[in-house]
């Protein structure tokens, strides 16, 4: 391994908090982490995508995209096919070695394994984490009627320590091997990515940069001064370098550009159709600019040369479903679809949120909804980020909020995602829900999450306990076959730590409660007695000899779990 991947490696080791693995199990994350940071923006569990460690069909990786959402289970899949009425997917598989060679013995594994997890009936062994990934890919062909622009695409990544050099020979088998996955028929799209090391230095300082964009703008105007933002233009672009705007590097829409919106793509209802039908037909294209009403951009940065501009940080605060039509429908652009755009530059949070907020209301859109994802998250971040040293955590609201910032480790950084589910786990008693249900979790948010009324307190605490947790899985202080169990190791720590007697979230002695299980979990040895505790619950919960998702997601499970811990089976208390 050359110094300057050694280099790299060891610090996403100590992004990670991985600095006890061996080299080749911590390259293999590294190489899982670079590959699908390609396809997906945001923050995630890297031991949540690694499959290598025996009965693995020689992959080491294996990530799932789902309409722009990493997902891990069938019920996250299928509420996000309730949620959007489609599905586009994109399949990523990895092989990582250490060695600097690309033998072809070692990539025939890899894409024998490939052809083994989508055949039609598997016969070799596989791991559970191969397993699970393999039901749930299963799951999406079942729906393959509702693919929204075409099948998946299937992304193939060998990554090892050397370089490429494009042997002809091994290229042919590749090439065959390649085609041989696209005559399946399962696939719009297959490909195979060789990386060595430049690929992996250049896909790791990706996945450590903000969003940036450049595109050709030239019809704008240079708005007067404003309070607070440092430039903002008005104009129109034209839909074929507004694409550029919305593509990440796989040429996949950005999910991550539209979290600042309260509401997700929703197909194509009516107006959507309408605007569809706009692109469609060649009559009707060049009304388009006076039929919409465009799309506004908030960026941290931005930059102007002629009539480039380039945007760092960027968010599409309004304009999601003319977004995702036009992205949608990219074949039918042209020159003269041109499309309305406002950019406003600015580092100011409460400028951000008043646009968000202006925009947002034109929808049907509620109060609720508005505070949650602006002012509350706000209030939230600044909260988790109070602590002292050791006991700070930082949510992000924004993708890659905090790539640029050095010595915070990404381990300590909270995902709305995360926050959600560990909250609903630890104090609305749905651990089973946060698992594989994170879609109807979504729903709650404004009203029993995120609300008005609640304290932070129990915010911070179940974040805090999501990461004190994955350090004991990754430490060896609580053994990883309670991983399918997570949440409900949050759930049993607040009864241990805390008491059944929990005060309600929005009361002052919420905080007092909150405080008391945060003495326990900010000393390493009373939090991994208390998560083996819990664990010794989960055990005695157990009505089958193995633990798995498939138990863990259950509403019975929880249910056992709370009356192994003496609780009364009752729901949680709301406000």
């Amino acid at each position: 391994m050359d110094r300057v991947t050694k280099a790299y490696l060891n610090a996403f080791r100590d992004e990670q908090s991985i600095e006890h693995l061996g080299e080749s199990l911590a390259f293999e994350l590294f190489a899982d982490y670079c590959v699908i940071s390609d396809s997906y923006d945001d923050e995630f569990n890297i031991t949540d995508v690694h499959t290598g460690g025996g009965d693995d069909l020689g992959i080491d990786g294996i990530g799932i995209v789902v309409n722009g959402s990493l997902v891990n289970s069938i019920e996250d899949m299928e509420g996000l096919l309730k949620i959007n009425g489609t599905l586009d997917v994109t399949f990523c598989f990895i092989q990582a070695k250490t060695s600097s060679n690309f033998a072809g013995e070692q990539i025939t594994t890899f894409l024998d394994g490939v052809d083994e997890f989508f055949a039609e009936v598997a016969t070799l062994p596989m791991n559970e984490m191969v397993s699970n990934s393999r039901a749930l890919m299963q799951k999406i062909y079942d729906n393959s009627l509702r693919f929204r622009r075409a099948k998946p695409q299937c992304r193939l990544s060998f990554v090892t320590t050397g370089q490429w050099v494009a042997d002809e020979y091994l290229t042919k088998k590749i090439d065959k091997r390649v085609a041989g996955l696209k005559a399946t028929g399962l696939f719009s799209e297959v490909s195979f990515f060789p990386m060595g090391a430049d690929e992996l230095h250049a896909g790791y300082l990706r996945s450590k940069n903000s969003v940036t964009t450049e595109f050709s703008f030239s019809n704008k105007v240079l708005l007067p001064d404003i309070a607070g933002v440092s430039e903002s233009y008005l104009g129109v672009i034209s839909g074929p370098e507004f694409i550029k705007i919305l593509s990440d590097g796989s040429g996949n829409i950005r999910k991550s550009l539209f979290n600042d919106n309260v509401r997700d793509f929703q197909e194509y209802n009516s107006v959507n159709a309408d605007i569809k039908r706009t692109l469609e037909e060649d009559s009707s294209k060049g009304r388009f600019v006076v039929l919409n009403n465009g799309v506004t951009i908030v960026a941290r940065e931005l930059t102007t040369t002629r009539d480039k501009v380039a945007i760092s940080d960027y968010q599409i605060v309004n304009g999601c479903q003319t977004s995702h039509v036009l992205f949608d429908q990219k074949e039918h652009l042209n020159e003269q679809v041109q499309v309305p755009l406002k950019i406003v530059a600015t580092q100011d949070e409460d400028v951000v949120n008043s646009i968000i907020t202006a925009t947002n209301r034109q929808t049907q859109v509620t109060n609720e909804d508005l505070y949650a994802l602006g002012t509350f998250a706000k209030k939230l971040e600044g909260f988790l980020s109070s602590y002292s040293d050791d006991q700070r955590l930082y949510y992000e609201r924004r993708s890659k909020q905090y790539n640029a910032v050095s010595g915070i480790k990404k381990v300590r950084i909270v995902t709305k995602s995360q926050q959600i589910r560990a909250f609903a786990a630890m104090f609305l008693d749905e651990p089973h829900r946060a698992i594989s249900y994170y879609a109807d979790l979504q729903t709650q948010v404004g009203t029993r999450i995120f609300n008005d009324g609640h304290k932070l307190e129990p915010y911070y605490v179940s974040a805090y306990a999501h990461f004190k947790l994955e350090f004991l899985f990754r430490s060896g202080g609580v053994p990883v076959k309670y991983k399918p169990a997570r949440y409900h190791l949050l759930m049993a720590l607040r009864y241990i730590a805390g008491g059944a007697d929990m005060p309600a979230l929005g009361a002052n002695k919420i905080e007092r409660y909150c405080n008391s299980i945060c003495e326990i979990l900010w000393d390493n040895a009373q939090a991994t007695a208390a998560f083996m505790q819990a664990a010794k619950a989960v055990d005695s919960s157990l009505g089958v000899p193995k633990l798995t998702l498939d138990v863990a997601k259950t509403r019975t499970f929880t249910d056992s779990l709370k009356q192994s811990l003496g609780v009364q089976v009752r729901s949680a208390p709301q406000s």
